[in-house]
């Protein structure tokens, strides 16, 4: 298997997150991989693919991966049936960081039992 075919699932993944500035060559069995994520969220979600593929401390793959957002945590469209908690499950892994968003939206949400479908939150470092 090629170096490139291990890691399909980062440059897919890449893809779909919309990477900017994105390249990828292979040079004597090491894949190298740069881009720009949005937000380090996205950036986060880059390097679990990597680990996942190549393990911790792979030594076939080189990425240089920037953000263009750093501001935040990352930006997030509310889906039908998501909770405030149930965003903060995702990004944090503690549904009980809602106030975290919550506070960092205050400006579109009056209150944090209720979000609507296509609002865009921020979500703030953590």
């Amino acid at each position: 298997m090629s170096v490139k075919a291990k890691y399909q699932g980062v440059l897919n993944l890449g893809e779909q997150l919309g990477i900017k500035d994105g390249s990828v060559t292979e040079e004597n069995g090491v894949l190298k991989i740069k881009g720009v994520a949005g937000t380090p969220y996205e950036k986060n979600l880059i390097w679990d693919a990597i680990k996942g593929a190549g393990g911790e401390n792979a030594s076939d793959v080189q990425a240089n991966i920037s953000v263009a957002d750093d501001s935040v945590y990352h930006r997030h469209t509310v889906a039908g049936g998501e909770s405030l908690s149930l965003i903060a499950k995702k990004y944090y892994g503690n549904a009980m960081e809602y106030k975290k968003i919550f506070a960092a939206n205050t400006n579109i949400l009056k209150s944090p039992d209720v979000i609507h479908p296509d609002q865009v939150l921020i979500i703030p470092n953590p």
